[in-house]
């Protein structure tokens, strides 16, 4: 992957956490603690009232402007100010200056277990067994998607209506898996020009094993390349000794190759 798409994963990436940010009601942002902020260049994404990295995190530190120990502080005392105990802050691997990680040790971080990001080109979907059926969703199971998403990813129940907000996004496609009437698993994804992004991938505990992630992920790859992109872009959890990685397998199934690891640190 060269430079400039390394890049363009991270901004994908923080445009789907901005996303987010954007398609709240002022109910559920005030429910939730919704706080958006972009310091130096980077992206930090607080939700106060759930305890999900997933929710609170930073990306782009270092990408646009070099690092410096300020900048480094003030997105910490974003998280502090709210109370955010845990949070992630992404490093990615070309961040500047050299010895960033001395400034982050400085200011009281350590490194967690990072993301690996993939991407693949517009070649056809590899086939995917059909024993569930995938379908694009709308309002009718919006909230389904929501429930089985911030269950697998140990979010509050309050946080599945985040989600409903994406519906009316520019760019961004919900799908989910079917077994008959019943809703299975949950996959998403933002189309921005020539680039796909995929992510919101999780399967209710009762579907697992029953090929609903390579479906979606199929069904994805088959709608980018149909809408004109060329480069399909995603991450999960980097591979770590006593994981399964489940995730990781499924998306190297789907043509997706590992391109770069960025570095998640977070509070000592």
């Amino acid at each position: 992957m060269s430079t400039r798409l390394r890049h363009v994963s991270e901004r994908m990436e923080a445009a789907a956490l901005e996303a987010l940010h954007s398609g709240a009601s002022d109910e559920i942002r005030d429910r939730l603690g919704l706080h958006l902020d972009k310091i130096d260049g980077t992206t930090v994404s607080t939700v106060a009232n759930d305890p999900s990295p997933l929710f609170n995190r930073a990306v782009g530190l270092g990408l646009n402007e070099p690092a410096t120990e300020d900048s480094i502080e003030r997105i910490c005392a974003a998280y502090r100010e709210h109370d955010v105990e845990r949070f992630y802050l992404g490093v990615h691997p070309e961040a500047r200056p050299d010895g960033i990680e001395q400034l982050l040790d400085d200011a009281g971080l350590q490194s967690d277990r990072g993301w690996m990001k993939f991407e693949r080109g517009p070649d056809p979907a590899p086939a995917a067994e059909p024993r569930l059926e995938v379908r694009e969703i709308g309002e009718e199971h919006v909230d389904e998607f929501g429930r089985i998403a911030a269950s697998a990813y140990g979010m509050t129940p309050d946080a599945a209506a985040l989600v409903r907000g994406l519906l009316d996004r520019p760019g961004f496609h919900l799908y989910m898996t079917f077994d008959g009437n019943t809703p299975a698993g949950t996959g998403a994804m933002a189309i921005d020009g020539d680039r796909a992004w995929f992510e919101w991938a999780a399967t209710d505990p009762a579907f697992r094993r029953r090929g609903s992630q390579r479906a979606l992920l199929a069904r994805r790859i088959e709608d980018a390349v149909a809408a004109g992109c060329t480069r399909l872009l995603t991450c999960t959890g980097e591979a770590v000794p006593d994981d399964p990685q489940h995730s990781y397998h499924n998306i190297e199934w789907a043509g997706f190759e590992p391109t770069f690891v960025r570095e998640n640190w977070v509070p000592r």
